[in-house]
Parts: C-alpha cells; sequence; structure tokens
C-alpha cells in the first residue's frame, strides 16, 4: 500500500539510522509517549538501529494503562448493575479491576458491550428509553472531543438515560511531572501527532521553554519516528530546546479549534489520579456542572469505591521512563495477557503488551 510503504522504507530508515549515529556523540534519553509509538519502536526494532548511546524509555501515553484502579472497580460495579447497558471501547474490556474485569461481568450475564463510538452508546440510549446506557470515556485529548459530543447530543435531544464514566487525561501535565521528578531520566520527547492533530503543540512551547528540553511531536510509522528521534538528538547536540514538528501532514500549532472549542463546553480541567503514579493535579477532564446530569459517577453513586494496587505490578516506574517491562520480575511469569497484574499488559498500546507480544525481553 503506497501510503503506508512510503513511511517503511528499509533503504530511507536506514539513510536516518546513519544520521543519526552521525550526529550522536554523548549519551541521551529519549521518551517516547505514546504506547502507539512504543509499539512500533519495538515491534520494528527501532531502539536496536540506534546507537547504544541512546536509550529510548517509554512514557504513560496510553490512557487505558493510567486509568485508576479504583475507576475500573467504579465501571465494574455500575456495569453488574441490572439496569444498565454498559458499553467501553474493546481495550478497557480485560484491564483487571481488583477482583474481576468488565468481560468477567458480561459472562456473568452483565449487558457489557463494545462499540466504536460513543456516539453508538447515544444510539443504544435512544433505543432503550427503559435502559441506562453508560460510555467509558477513557482517553487522553484524542478521544475527547467525540466523548464531548456524545453528552452534548445526549443533552439536544433530551436523553435522561445516558451518561459517561470519565476518565480523560492530559499529556502536557503529564510530561510537567516526569520532567519535574528527582528522578526523571528524559532529556528529550517524542510528542504524540494524535493528541496534536486535536491540541496543537502551542500547550508544549512553556514546557519546553521552562525545563530547556526539545520536544518533537511525531507520527506513528517507522520513518516518522526515527526522523523524529533525529531532530531531538540534533537539538540536544546543538545545546537547543523548543517544540518542533515532525507530523507536519497531520498537525498544526494550533490544531482543530472546533475539537478544543466543544471539549472546553462540556468539560473542565481537574486534578486526577494516573494508575501506577498517582495524582497529578489539574491533569484530568471532568463534566463541568451544567452537565453533571450525565455524569455516572455521581448518577450511580459509586465515588466512594477505593483499591490497592498490586504491589508486584511495576506499571507505574515503567511508564514513567525508570523501568522497561523485563525488568519486571512478574514479566512473562505471573503477568501475561490472559492474567495480567496491570492494564499495561493488556491494551494494545501498553508496553508490557508490546515486549511481551514481540518477544522482547531485553533491552
Amino acid at each position: 500500500m503506497k501510503y503506508i510503504d512510503e513511511y517503511r522504507s528499509e533503504a530511507s530508515a536506514q539513510k536516518l539510522a546513519q544520521a543519526i549515529r552521525q550526529t550522536t556523540t554523548r549519551p541521551w534519553t529519549l521518551m517516547e509517549i505514546c504506547g502507539g509509538q512504543t509499539h512500533t519502536v519495538v515491534k520494528f526494532g527501532i531502539d536496536h538501529m540506534l546507537p547504544p548511546e541512546i536509550t529510548l524509555v517509554h512514557g504513560p501515553g496510553c490512557p487505558v494503562c493510567v486509568t485508576p484502579l479504583e475507576l475500573i472497580d467504579r465501571a465494574i460495579a455500575i456495569a453488574r448493575r441490572p439496569e444498565v447497558i454498559f458499553t467501553s471501547f474493546g481495550d478497557m474490556l480485560r484491564v483487571p479491576g481488583s477482583h474481576d474485569d468488565l468481560l468477567s461481568v458480561k459472562a456473568q450475564g452483565g449487558d457489557v458491550r463494545m462499540v466504536y463510538s460513543p456516539l453508538d452508546a447515544v444510539k443504544l440510549a435512544q433505543a432503550n428509553p427503559d435502559r441506562q446506557v453508560v460510555f467509558f470515556a477513557v482517553g487522553f485529548e484524542t478521544t475527547a472531543p467525540a466523548n464531548a459530543m456524545s453528552v452534548y447530543q445526549a443533552r439536544q435531544l433530551g436523553l435522561a438515560n445516558y451518561s459517561i464514566l470519565s476518565s480523560h487525561v492530559l499529556v502536557p501535565p503529564a510530561m510537567e511531572a516526569i520532567l519535574g521528578s528527582p528522578s526523571s531520566l528524559v532529556q528529550g520527547f517524542l510528542a504524540a501527532g494524535h493528541v496534536c492533530a486535536i491540541m496543537g503543540y502551542w500547550e508544549y512551547e512553556p514546557i519546553a521553554e521552562r525545563y530547556r528540553t526539545p520536544i518533537v511531536v511525531t507520527g506513528f510509522e517507522p520513518l516518522d519516528l526515527l526522523q523524529g528521534i533525529y531532530l531531538t538528538i540534533k537539538a540536544l547536540e546543538e545545546g537547543r530546546w523548543g517544540v518542533e514538528n515532525q507530523y507536519s501532514r497531520a498537525v498544526t500549532r494550533q490544531g482543530n479549534v472546533p475539537a478544543q472549542t466543544l471539549m472546553g463546553q462540556v468539560f473542565q480541567v481537574i486534578d486526577r489520579s494516573w494508575r501506577g503514579i498517582g495524582l497529578i493535579p489539574q491533569s484530568g477532564l471532568g463534566l463541568r456542572p451544567e452537565y453533571a446530569a450525565y455524569d455516572a459517577e455521581q448518577r450511580f453513586d459509586v465515588g466512594g469505591i477505593t483499591a490497592e494496587e498490586s504491589p508486584i505490578c511495576i506499571a507505574g516506574e515503567i511508564m514513567q521512563g525508570l523501568k522497561k517491562p523485563h525488568q519486571c520480575a512478574a514479566f512473562g511469569t505471573l503477568c501475561k495477557p490472559e492474567h495480567p497484574l496491570g492494564a499495561p499488559m493488556v491494551s494494545s498500546e501498553g508496553a508490557c503488551a508490546a515486549y511481551y507480544q514481540y518477544g522482547r525481553i531485553e533491552a
């Protein structure tokens, strides 16, 4: 396929790898933010094409992975209710809660359904006026506009039987939390192109300036990432910082302004806990007070449900770039896709799933 193959050309990849080797004179640690980028890196062996001085670490950009354990338990509690049709993207169905996952609830008789869009859930609410339809609104800024539209549309239609369980998280506060940590190893970022397609990259400019860190927006194909790595290393070697846009075919500085406007109309910025990481101030999206009637957490009174993380799972350290999946004692033994301890082993964007799927047992 032309428009895939042109970003997977082996000859072009080797040229970029050579340029990176020629540019690199000392050790550097880069973090790719998004789990989709991580899967490309591991699947195509991009990290093995780099000089030994460059270390790639994997960031928290897997929204399924960072959804708090207690929120999974709250979703399960709602999904068990006989009057509820609980809807979600497929990634969330096998993410482990404290005792079960949503697929287990379905197997036990709960009405749990996978949908491809939150607007499908709105249609279900229209078609089932005697049932409560709940959509598990998980994601970064990428999925927030569609989830906001579902709430906006439900309100316009006067639907009293539709609500969302919001677990939206924001990328810039997570980047600041990583850079501000005394244990941080990160010297440059590869920012997620799909997030920036919505939000633009103007939000990253103050971060790059504050922490004197180069940030390069990249796509998800092998050549996108190799070019992004080259641009980041070149900036580091030259002592520059700021934001560069490798993914110009999809991303502009200002982003999708109508989408941002809709998000701001329906959501407000709130503090959010990240699974395995903890509370990051002003890093999430919750419904504005005028849309509180569509908040499933309030509607079903599950806000008091709390949970404790597995002491064995080191997902938090992996998502902060402090460790890699194979450095977890449970990786591939106690923690496998069929019996995961944490979300990174079952999410399609999880770093642990990438290492397991592609047989990566060492760096």
